[in-house]
């Protein structure tokens, strides 16, 4: 966008944020929202909010409207309807613990699904009316979902309202692993059992038995759960009927139950998918997924990087000693990288554990201690490690999650991807000659 489109944005921004952020900062952020992390204006009019301000702002007075019609960028609106579904959940956020209520909510129009990030003393009933005042939207896989934050109200109503009848149908499709989404449901997936393990969980009533893991394919991989006991086994192929899928942090997961038929099957795939290569466009798409490849330039080392502390009960990164869940604490240092890397069609957020920072740039622990102790530098060790990273083309693979600040990969491994010029420049000739 150009600067003039801009500026209402950059007024409005600093009109919420209560001068707390300079222009020059905010433009500095909405560039690097737009340009590097290629979000919506939205997403990243939220994102600036939330990094300064702790929540999404409200720029207007609010408008009723039926489910049916949001259109997943409302910003402030009061939606009546009732609790079709209610469940508390106890999620991370930016490593630190939440508890949320979520949902689906439905008036006669449509039903979506629903988040209110601060609970506070809210309580939602199964099945009662309520008005959700404040509320903002947005889009995941086409669906709208509604949102409140700590600007979001619930009030009880004694409207009466009747949900429209869904058509539920019993056929199954058969889908590739690559093809799964949240949010799909009633699906065909046969795949190889790549790993397998029996926990318990504390549910609704009492403890709970789920058989968690990765399953296959020759196009992707994906993790497991499986609420019933249908005595899976490492390596086999197995044949699951009427499966749906959730997602947990953008990340698509398989679920099978009682419902559904668990059945083995010859294995005909030559291979099976260990880590899937995709463009980070097509991440940006999707969400998310476990073992992705992403093929890319070390465009920015982000804050954080460098010479780090952390809790030595939670490894949480910490400042001045202080750890969010377990006060003060006797910090341990660590070495990462929070590189940005970019493949021409997007952006992604990628850390970097310790192994793969020392054996990359060559500065172990010992040596990053030792230069902030020689220089009095906190920063100097980030500077050094920018220096020799930026610029370079890499293959990193790992988990990838998305929030509002765009995708963002976990990183297992992470290589340099050593371009032959030569090959390249000659295949290059090649394709022009080509075309003459």
């Amino acid at each position: 966008m150009e600067m003039n489109e801009l500026t209402p944005h950059v007024e409005e921004l600093k009109k919420v944020l209560e001068e707390k952020v300079s222009e020059e900062q905010i433009i500095s952020e909405l560039n690097t929202y737009l340009n590097v992390y290629h979000v919506s204006l939205d997403a990243a009019k939220r994102g600036i909010i939330r990094k300064y301000g702790g929540d999404v702002f409200v720029t207007a007075e609010s408008i009723s409207k039926k489910i049916a019609d949001l259109n997943g960028s409302e910003q402030n609106v009061d939606i009546t309807g009732r609790a079709v579904f209610v469940e508390k959940k106890d999620i991370q956020v930016r490593g630190a613990p939440k508890t949320i209520l979520s949902g689906i909510f439905g008036d006669e129009t449509a039903t979506a699904p629903f988040t209110i990030w601060d609970i506070g003393s809210i309580e939602m009933e199964k099945g009662k009316t309520y008005v959700l005042k404040n509320a903002y939207t947005k889009l995941w896989n086409d669906k709208v979902q509604i949102n409140l934050g700590s600007r979001g109200i619930v009030e009880r109503s004694d409207a009466e309202i009747e949900l429209p009848e869904r058509t539920i149908t019993y056929t199954s499709s058969e889908v590739k692993i690559e093809e799964l989404r949240e949010g799909i449901g009633n699906v065909i997936v046969t795949g190889r059992v790549i790993n397998v393990e029996e926990r318990t969980i504390q549910g609704q009533d009492g403890p709970r038995t789920v058989y968690s893991g990765e399953i296959a394919d020759d196009t992707g991989k994906i993790q497991f759960s499986a609420w019933a006991d249908f005595g899976l086994k490492t390596g086999e192929t197995i044949r699951i009927e009427n499966a749906y899928i959730r997602a947990w942090r953008s990340i698509p997961q398989l679920n099978f139950g009682e419902k559904s038929e668990v059945s083995r099957v010859d294995d005909t795939f030559d291979s099976v998918i260990t880590s899937n290569s995709k463009s980070i466009a097509d991440l940006i798409k999707i969400g998310g997924g476990i073992d992705i490849s992403v093929t890319g330039t070390v465009v920015d080392m982000r804050a954080g990087s460098g010479l780090i502390r952390r809790c030595p009960d939670c490894n949480r990164s910490v400042l001045n000693d202080e750890c969010v869940a377990h006060g003060k604490i006797t910090a341990v240092p660590d070495l990462r990288m929070k590189m940005v890397i970019d493949d021409g069609t997007g952006a992604i957020n990628a850390i970097v554990n310790r192994d793969d920072t020392e054996r990359l740039t060559g500065i172990t622990l010992e040596n990053a201690l030792q230069i902030v102790k020689d220089l009095s530098d906190p920063e100097a060790v980030s500077r050094t490690i920018s220096d020799k990273m930026m610029f370079k083309d890499v293959i990193a693979t790992g988990n990838v999650m998305s929030d509002d600040y765009g995708p963002m990969m976990i990183v297992k491994s992470v290589v340099l991807n050593e371009t032959d010029v030569e090959k390249e420049a000659e295949a290059l000739f090649n394709e022009v000659e080509g075309s003459l």
